[in-house]
């Protein structure tokens, strides 16, 4: 049952009543639209997000599959010792961009530090190794755009989920309360009216009766 507001029923809230339904169901609107477009922008994010992580996992397997060949080929400190230290530095540019009114990162590598791309000797190490590294260093962009594309994702599920909480405040708790509370003031003053009508009717009937 819908409850109506806590107002006097004057013609004076009546006329603030409307402006307000007005204003609710126009922001309504607003925000429904927006819910809508927002969902078919996270609908892309998340197919985007898909294609992304399975391309990814497929390359990630081939290259691990390429190191543990490579590793089994070498003895075990030979390959521990090639791949304690990193080859370079890799620096992240964050930046960000407005999707729908929410601010998300826009992440891309920028200039790595000085390095090699093999920081190991090639007398104790064999081309496996190298093939691996090769594959993997490649994966970089692609990861750092999977990153970006989850972060935006998370965004915005968290957004919608915000938005469609208010659509449905207007939708099924302020909207009915106006509705029902302008109801009730027409209902209440449309019966003063009668009232008042009827008084009017009784003391001009009342005159009319003195006057004979």
């Amino acid at each position: 049952m819908v409850t109506r507001l806590n107002v006097n029923p004057t013609r004076m809230e009546l006329r603030r009543l409307k402006t307000r339904l007005k204003t609710a169901m126009r922001g309504y609107k607003l925000l429904k639209d927006k819910s809508d477009e927002m969902i078919r922008r996270f609908m892309g994010y998340i197919r985007l997000n898909k294609a992304l992580r399975e391309e990814l996992d497929g390359e990630i397997a081939r290259a691990l599959r390429a190191f543990m060949l490579a590793r089994g080929m070498m003895m075990p400190e030979d390959a521990q010792s090639a791949v304690a230290l990193p080859a370079c530095a890799l620096r992240i540019r964050a930046e960000t961009e407005n999707v729908m009114g929410l601010t998300v990162p826009k992440l891309a590598i920028g200039e790595t530090a000085a390095g090699e791309l093999y920081p190991y000797g090639f007398v104790s190490t064999n081309s496996e190794l190298d093939n691996s590294i090769s594959l993997l260093s490649k994966l970089m962009q692609k990861i750092v755009r999977l990153a970006e594309v989850e972060k935006v994702c998370n965004m915005l599920a968290a957004e919608i989920e915000k938005t469609r909480r208010r659509v449905n405040a207007l939708e099924y708790v302020m909207i009915p309360q106006i509705k029902e509370t302008i109801k009730f003031i027409t209902m209440k003053l449309d019966e003063n009216e009668r009232g008042n009508l009827i008084r009017l009717m009784k003391v001009k009937a009342m005159i009319e009766s003195q006057g004979e």
